[in-house]
């Protein structure tokens, strides 16, 4: 079933629609919610919430696209019980991922500062885009996904080495690129 559909079904509240949205998309959320939780029962219990988070926001929402839609609230929903599960506590494996961008990026908490934020979001998606594929899908995989080297590297062929080396050139060019632009000192 394609995602107008899907869509349409929502729009008709018929529960056909959160089917298809598992048959078609479960799999993907999934993989998003275990590889940050890097929990099985959490990330099951945050899938199920994706599906009602879609629910409940499809009317009124009419988004362009579905898939990119469903896997935002599975990583919003994730992230927060990420932070709810590790408020005392260190989990390396996606605060590493985080760490590793921290030098180029700031939090930001102010309205201005909220703006600055969603300019920089377009800024970095123009540099994304200037960047070759393979490039550009291990950046996805490693700070969006939160996929392991490993993953990346079975996915692109390459070896983790490479990866972890393509990343590093990839944040230090980032870095270089928000620098220039004047996002940061």
């Amino acid at each position: 079933m394609d995602d107008k559909a899907i869509i349409s079904l929502l729009f008709e509240r018929s529960e056909n629609a959160l089917t298809a949205i598992q048959s078609k998309y479960g799999r993907l959320c999934s993989k998003i919610a275990g590889n940050i939780l890097n929990n099985t029962s959490d990330a099951e219990e945050c899938v199920n919430d994706t599906y009602l988070g879609v629910w409940n926001s499809i009317p009124p929402n009419r988004p362009d696209n579905l898939m990119a839609y469903v896997c935002r609230i599975t990583r919003n929903l994730a992230i927060k019980r990420y932070h709810s599960n590790t408020a005392a506590k260190r989990n390396s494996h996606y605060d590493v991922a985080l760490e590793e961008l921290d030098e180029c990026l700031a939090s930001n908490t102010s309205p201005e500062e909220e703006v600055v934020a969603g300019e920089l979001t377009r800024v970095i998606e123009g540099f994304l885009d200037g960047l070759k594929q393979t490039d550009r899908v291990i950046f996805m995989r490693r700070y969006y996904f939160s996929d392991s080297y490993e993953a990346i590297a079975d996915m692109t062929g390459l070896s983790a080495k490479n990866v972890s080396v393509r990343l590093a050139r990839v944040r230090s060019r980032l870095r270089e690129y928000l620098t220039e632009g004047g996002y940061i000192q």
